[in-house]
């Protein structure tokens, strides 16, 4: 739930992509700073080999959240976040073309669905289609979708060390930030100064979404089962959709509904374990 409230605050600040990026790592680096602070303390340093993979997951996370951002103007905050979640497919297609790890045969089941769910809440196909662009809002939801699926896979094979979720997520937060006003700066869309009260839902964001939502999620993967784990992680971009219709008043056409069922019917597809859900349903109590 903090994490689906991510574009609802986006909105509600009304300040350009690189600022709410900028921002929103700011405000929430000193909270994973602390907890990895506290790690340091008493596991000792990261390795440098960590240290380093933090940094370029940082550089990928800040691929993720500009072109989201960007995302959220161009076609909503609720459709803008189911299409980020396309992380979960993409991620198997990288890690069987660069590490040469076969995806699951549903994963590959579930690509031709995501990608009908696409198109469909691009507004190419229909009438009627929410968002100022919603072609190019798709395009984005994708690059966000590749750009999140390169920060896990980069920052998984430098986090193996369960006692310490923090540390590295803090050091890839701080990358963010850098590369967010590097581009602001370039680009010329940083706000270095955002008034008020949008510097209040930019805080608000920061923390709850950026440190608070991250680090739970950090936590918690290891140590809950993978049906749970795919289960509430779905609830996300379903909350987002139903956030944004209620305070934002978004209204996606009904083609748009049907592409954003596709999508995440899709997803669900590519990670439920559907066999041992099923061997669960049917084994008797005891």
């Amino acid at each position: 739930m903090c994490i689906a409230f991510s574009g609802i605050f986006y909105r509600f600040a009304e300040v350009t992509p690189a600022t709410a990026t900028t921002f929103r790592c700011l405000y929430g680096l000193p909270i994973l700073a602390l907890v990895g602070w506290y790690e340091h303390r008493r596991f000792g340093a990261l390795p440098t080999r960590t240290v380093w993979l933090a940094i370029v997951a940082g550089v990928f996370f800040a691929g993720d959240l500009l072109s989201w951002h960007h995302a959220v103007d161009a076609v909503g905050a609720g459709l803008a976040t189911v299409l980020g979640n396309l992380q979960v497919i993409v991620v198997g297609l990288v890690a069987w073309l660069v590490f040469k790890e076969r995806p699951p045969r549903s994963a590959l089941l579930a690509l031709p669905i995501v990608l009908v769910g696409a198109v469909l809440i691009s507004g190419i196909v229909g009438t009627g289609a929410y968002g100022a662009n919603p072609p190019l809002g798709v395009s984005l939801g994708v690059v966000t979708a590749i750009s999140y699926a390169g920060y896990l896979l980069v920052i998984r094979r430098g986090s193996h060390d369960l006692r310490r979720p923090a540390g590295p997520v803090a050091i890839a937060t701080a990358s963010t930030a850098v590369v967010a006003i590097v581009y602001g700066v370039l680009s010329h869309e940083l706000d270095p100064i955002p008034s008020w009260p949008s510097h209040g839902w930019l805080a608000l964001l920061g923390i709850t979404s950026q440190s608070i939502g991250y680090l739970i999620i950090s936590i918690s993967l290891p140590r809950l089962p993978a049906a749970l784990v795919s289960i509430i992680l779905l609830a996300q971009p379903v909350a987002t959709v139903i956030l944004a219709r209620i305070l934002l008043d978004e209204q996606p056409s009904i083609d748009q509904l049907i592409g954003v069922t596709l999508v995440v019917g899709g997803i669900a597809v590519a990670t439920l374990p559907v066999a041992r859900l099923r061997g669960m349903a049917t084994r008797p109590a005891t």
